[in-house]
């Protein structure tokens, strides 16, 4: 079968390369100039920011496996930075039960590897699904082609996004799906990116705040194979971010940045920042199973808002996870 898949990150990507195995045609569309979704890095002139995911941990066998492979093949390397929680009762050593791995030389890296034996088709957006007899034909939209185009026709037509943006694509073509898809709702997060010329001197590598704008803030040069220098992340809370999900970028920067430096207690000033605003950042809630899939229309949807038998949304591990079942459930 010619399978399209829509959205590059680890779920279309992970479910790409098993259709391949098993020896089906696939084509994946992507509407970044780069794949990887939530894990891209930012790539800047004083080096790369993991402006999304921080890292992934593998609670399954399954997923184990695929970690094991990836760092046996020099993708990914563990991540011993030092962890605390910051709150009322001040700051406490925290994460020490699980073992955390990033990509490398950036989280985006994942992506890039896992892309490499895939047709994907960058900068070029689903804008619908539509039926053509048993098949199905998409509309594209490019930065470079002045008018919409078709793609296909298709056998089938794999969803690899976030619940809200899946069940918009599908509320005509699969309204099944896109009800079931309606139930997941995805929160946004703002993205702040710092870089200091000179060591803030904080005794932590990473730290998770309660009750403040920011919800987590990372030093990426303390992961593996990071460009030296005093480069951190922070991101705003749901809460905060969803507030001010329509807040002008430049008015987010100066009040992420002052919530930075009330977090960390430092008044030195980056000679770098800028922001990024995630709309579907995190799933509140998963759906339970691993995938969707319309066997008699031939399309589904994957992705990290399933729940794949793991405690929790929103992990790198439930995104692979989502898209190697998908693709097993395919014949």
């Amino acid at each position: 079968m010619h399978i399209a898949i829509i959205g590059a990150g680890l779920a279309g990507l992970s479910c790409a390369r098993e259709l391949l195995v098993a020896r089906h045609t696939v084509t994946v569309y992507e509407k970044h100039e780069d794949a990887g979704g939530r894990t891209r890095t930012c790539q800047t002139e004083l080096g790369g920011f993991d402006f999304g995911a921080q890292y992934f941990t593998a609670q399954s066998e399954a997923f184990s496996k695929r970690v094991n492979a990836w760092r046996k093949a020099g993708w990914a390397a563990p991540w011993s930075g030092k962890l605390v929680a910051i709150g009322a009762d001040g700051t406490q050593p925290a994460g020490r039960g699980q073992q955390r791995l990033v990509a490398v030389p950036g989280m985006g890296a994942l992506a890039q590897q896992l892309a490499l034996a895939v047709d994907v088709r960058k900068g070029q957006r689903v804008n619908a699904i539509r039926p053509h007899g048993n098949q199905w034909l998409l509309k594209i939209e490019s930065d470079t082609v002045a008018i919409e185009a078709s793609a296909g026709p298709f056998d089938a037509v794999i969803l690899a996004m976030p619940a809200d943006q899946a069940a918009l694509l599908t509320n005509e073509p699969a309204p099944e799906l896109a009800a079931q898809a309606a139930q997941i709702r995805m929160a946004p997060c703002w993205s702040l990116m710092l870089a200091f010329s000179e060591p803030l001197g904080l005794r932590y590598d990473g730290a998770w705040l309660e009750g403040g704008r920011l919800s987590w803030i990372a030093q990426d040069a303390s992961k593996p194979q990071r460009r030296p220098g005093e480069h951190w992340v922070a991101h705003a809370s749901a809460a905060w971010s969803e507030e001010h999900l329509m807040e002008d970028p430049e008015r987010a920067k100066e009040k992420l940045l002052r919530a930075f430096h009330d977090a960390t207690g430092t008044a030195v000033q980056p000679v770098h920042a800028a922001v990024h605003r995630w709309p579907y950042a995190q799933a509140q809630q998963t759906l339970p199973g691993s995938f969707l899939w319309d066997r008699a229309r031939r399309i589904g949807a994957c992705g990290d808002w399933f729940d794949c038998g793991l405690e929790g949304a929103g992990r790198i591990e439930n995104a692979c996870l989502s898209g190697v079942a998908l693709a097993g459930a395919i014949d």
